[in-house]
């Protein structure tokens, strides 16, 4: 992810890039004070006085480079915003410090999207803000505010967060990120490493669009869900979460949200397509959640049950090896209605195959709605039978 953990050995880092800047930068200031070789005599001396004579004859002329990057950055960067995750601090039963002051336990960036009267409305990621007690938001001036997270969605790693518009003048313009092609320029703008590197800017083109990332969202070492998002070679780095990928024209066609980091792997950052997040921010603003139906059953895999009981309990044919065996049905829910019950085995939804618990939640995040009614298919032992659901909300 390219989120800034401040638990991190944040401190000698810091410290190990001090002081190595410090050092050549010392290196610089002694090579222009001490020149080698000179001494104090009348002769060497004039010989500096008339180098000095003949460098004073050069005159610096300052230009001012103007490019479509440094227009584009000039009109949006101070709409990508830093986000601090302060959470309270862990108190250590053998330290005499009482301060139960919340300290920043990771940073990411952030994009207004809105202002509305006295207040500016952010998406950054959900994983930026995860666990935070309080949210501080950094403008480009250096000015931090305090914010309110109005809704996070674990699902597509977005958040939404509200604070006092005073001297936030910038608001991003969203793209359409369906229209993309392989090799558009794009600019991504963020804070990596955290607040010390904000409003970086880096460049590149997008390496490909519809990419699917999968996503555990538990981290039980199974496959939770698919994300869909925007391939760049722009560099993404831990800090840059929530910041802005832009089109040539200005707009935010992306919320930058990881990376791939392996030793093998270079130039691979991903960014959720705005047309895919616009959805839900307008969901977390308005409701502080997104509102996603459900049937009303808790499901597995029916790949994780061994093939004996599979024809011999559930008693399937034999070509059926693939589906999500029905575990539970809520009561009143929409599946008991239709008549699904416990050791049912869906197979499909809709005009979809239905192989797995990861299809099942894609089908009804992606396509469907509260209220829709949707044909499951399913096996009741050896018998391939049809319900009529109605989808309720759920989470």
């Amino acid at each position: 992810m390219g989120y800034y953990n401040s638990s991190e050995p944040k401190k000698k880092s810091k410290g190990n890039f001090v002081s190595g800047f410090a050092g050549v930068l010392a290196g610089a200031l002694l090579a222009g004070v001490v020149l080698p070789g000179f001494t104090d005599t009348e002769e060497e001396s004039a010989i500096e006085t008339r180098q000095v004579e003949n460098v004073s004859s050069v005159k610096n002329v300052s230009t001012v480079t103007t490019t479509d990057v440094t227009d584009i950055v000039d009109a949006t960067s101070e709409a990508v915003v830093g986000v601090s995750n302060l959470q309270a601090a862990r108190q250590n039963p053998f330290s005499q410090s009482t301060s139960g002051e919340p300290q920043e336990a990771g940073a990411g960036s952030g994009v207004v999207y809105k202002i509305d009267g006295d207040s500016a409305y952010i998406v950054t990621n959900n994983h930026v803000v995860e666990g935070a007690d309080q949210v501080a938001v950094t403008l480009t001036d250096g000015t931090e505010l305090d914010a309110e997270v109005l809704g996070t969605d674990v699902w597509t790693d977005l958040a939404v967060l509200k604070t006092a518009s005073s001297g936030i003048e910038a608001v991003a313009e969203f793209g359409d990120s369906s229209v993309l092609k392989a090799g558009e320029p794009v600019i991504a703008i963020g804070n990596p490493l955290g607040l010390q590197f904000s409003g970086s800017v880096t460049t590149g083109v997008i390496s490909g669009t519809e990419r699917s990332i999968p996503i555990d969202i538990n981290n039980d070492g199974t496959e939770d869900w698919q994300a869909e998002v925007l391939q760049t070679d722009a560099a993404i780095n831990p800090g840059n979460s929530g910041g802005a990928l832009i089109n040539s024209a200005g707009q935010l066609i992306g919320i930058n949200s990881m990376k791939i980091a392996r030793d093998s792997v270079e130039g691979i950052g991903l960014a959720i397509p705005i047309n895919s997040a616009i959805p839900i921010i307008e969901d977390l603003e308005a409701k502080g959640e997104v509102e996603r139906p459900t049937l009303g059953v808790s499901i597995m895999d029916l790949q994780s049950v061994p093939v004996q009981i599979q024809q011999n309990e559930l008693n399937l044919p034999a070509e059926v090896k693939e589906g999500v065996i029905v575990s539970s049905v809520a009561e009143g829910s929409g599946a008991e209605t239709a008549g699904l019950q416990r050791a049912d085995v869906i197979v499909g939804m809709g005009e979809d195959d239905i192989t797995s618990v990861l299809e099942l939640r894609q089908y009804l995040y992606t396509k469907a709605e509260v209220g829709d009614t949707i044909t499951i298919k399913y096996y009741r032992e050896s018998e391939l039978m049809e319900a009529q659901v109605v989808l309720a909300e759920g989470l």
